[in-house]
C-alpha cells in the first residue's frame, strides 16, 4: 500500500495547513525493536515490516517521545512499530480528524 497520503487532510486549496501530530494506540499486534545508533534505518525498519520504506514517519509518530526525526533516537531506544499497517493507518487517520474536530 503505497499510495497512502498523509498529507491529504492538510490540503486547502493550493496551501497545506500545520501538520498536527496524530496518536496511534498501542495495540496487542505491534512490534518492538531496539534502535541500534549508526546501524538501525526506519526506511529500512518500514520495509522490513510492511514492504514499503514509505512509512517511517508511521514509526516516528508511534514512538512520539524521541520527535519528529530519526536522529534524535537514542542508541538502546525501544520503538514500537504500529502493526498491522492498514489498521494503524486508519488510527492515525481517526486520530488526526478528531484532533481537526477540536482544534479545527
Amino acid at each position: 500500500m503505497d499510495s497512502f497520503d498523509r498529507y491529504s487532510q492538510f490540503r486547502n486549496g493550493k496551501e497545506i495547513e500545520i501538520v498536527s501530530f496524530g496518536e496511534i494506540p498501542v495495540k496487542d499486534s505491534d512490534k518492538y525493536i531496539i534502535y541500534e545508533k549508526g546501524k538501525t534505518r526506519l526506511d529500512q525498519v518500514s520495509y522490513k515490516y510492511y514492504n514499503s520504506s514509505n512509512y517511517a514517519w508511521l514509526i516516528l509518530q508511534a514512538n512520539a517521545k524521541y520527535g519528529s526525526l530519526e536522529f534524535n533516537i537514542p542508541d538502546g531506544a525501544q520503538l514500537r512499530i504500529p502493526y498491522p499497517l492498514i489498521v494503524s493507518l486508519n488510527d492515525y487517520q481517526k486520530s488526526i480528524e478528531k484532533n481537526k474536530k477540536y482544534y479545527g
